[in-house]
């Protein structure tokens, strides 16, 4: 298992060969938004505009192999809420309004595509390949710390059916350990969530720490009963690469935002 990069009309963007369904990782390059949301900005409400906005889901979905007209977009607060979604939600946050707060979108529907958001945080894709439903997480360190990805699995699980030892797990590019650095309260909140298993993911470096946070959140999915080889970690940094990605540590609010896609199978 890998992530690949791909180039197809100018789009670049990631996928993991262990996720047998539709889905993708978007970059920053191949769409139509202005600087500084250049070019492949996947947000709404950030200033480009509608008419941007949809020419890269446009783009962006016919690469993923997803259908945008049914695309179900996240809106994310920082928090674990996880939201299952039916085909009454398809098109919310494109052309429909969202009448929810998710950080966490699951649904069994077949070919109805969800969508997660990051410019730094994780995103993770899950599919269970026996019933066929699939998820989309965004795990910032709130999120980690909160347990939001034990709650997808839960919530998959309590749903559709889906077991934690059959699902399979894409970890996107986030911040990496060498980048993500902070004040005592992003440890403090790990520690206390995750015990003395957080440690080899929270180095101290003079007054500082440096979190692993793709790290912290893989952990998560193996105390959440995922396999070791069910389990595909990116391991790009979206801080180090400004070429590839947008970093909200690096270049602040004048950016654009990834997403991360996936659509469901039906089951195996």
């Amino acid at each position: 298992m890998a992530f690949e990069t791909h180039e197809r009309d100018g789009v670049v963007f990631l996928t993991s060969s262990l996720l047998p369904v539709p889905h993708g990782f978007s970059t920053r390059l191949g769409g139509v938004s202005p600087a500084p949301w250049d070019s492949l900005n996947l947000r709404p409400g950030m200033g480009d505009g509608q008419a941007a906005l949809r020419e890269n889901y446009r783009r962006f979905c016919r690469c993923a192999g997803v259908d945008m007209d049914r695309l179900v977009l996240s809106r994310q607060v920082h928090e674990t809420t996880v939201r299952p979604c039916t085909a009454a939600d398809a098109g919310k946050g494109l052309d429909r309004e969202r009448d929810y707060t998710a950080d966490g979108l699951i649904t069994g529907e077949k070919g109805l595509p969800l969508a997660v958001f990051s410019a730094d945080c994780g995103v993770i894709l899950l599919h269970d390949p026996v019933t066929g439903a699939v998820g989309g997480v965004h795990a910032g360190w709130r999120g980690c710390a909160g347990g939001i990805l034990e709650k997808a699995v839960q919530a998959l699980n309590r749903n559709y059916g889906a077991k934690p030892e059959t699902l399979l797990a894409a970890v996107g590019p986030c911040i990496g350990q060498c980048c993500f650095e902070t004040d005592g309260d992003v440890p403090e909140a790990m520690r206390g969530a995750l015990g003395a298993d957080a440690g080899p993911f929270l180095k101290k470096r003079g007054p500082k720490y440096h979190v692993d946070l793709a790290g912290l959140n893989r952990l998560w999915l193996l105390r959440s009963g995922l396999l070791p080889e069910h389990i595909d970690v990116c391991g790009l940094c979206t801080a180090c690469r400004p070429d590839l990605f947008w970093s909200h540590r690096k270049m602040g609010d004048a950016r654009g935002v990834h997403a991360a896609v996936i659509a469901a199978a039906g089951p195996g």
